[in-house]
């Protein structure tokens, strides 16, 4: 099983709105390790690493996020697994 790592910067109404809440929900679901977290932009910046498939599952969700937000811009950038365990909100 392939394990990826992946830096995710979501923007649009994404703080106040649970979102970090919701996503950390979604990536136990599938499995995925990392964090959530509120940038001082107004952007939520998530790390998501684990199996290849389930991460872009996670990056395919954060595309819309929960019905509570409204993401209007997604950036991602490969980065080297660290084999973090957990996925935390801060």
């Amino acid at each position: 099983m392939t394990m990826i790592a992946k830096k995710i910067w979501v923007s649009g109404r994404v703080q106040g709105v649970s979102f970090r809440y919701y996503t950390q929900c979604e990536a136990e679901r599938l499995g995925v390790n990392g964090y959530a977290r509120n940038l001082p932009d107004g952007r939520v910046e998530v790390l998501a690493e684990g199996p290849a498939a389930a991460v872009r599952q996670l990056v395919a969700w954060l595309r819309h996020g929960p019905d509570t937000a409204q993401v209007t811009g997604l950036q991602e950038d490969d980065i080297a697994p660290k084999g973090v365990h957990g996925f935390e909100t801060g």
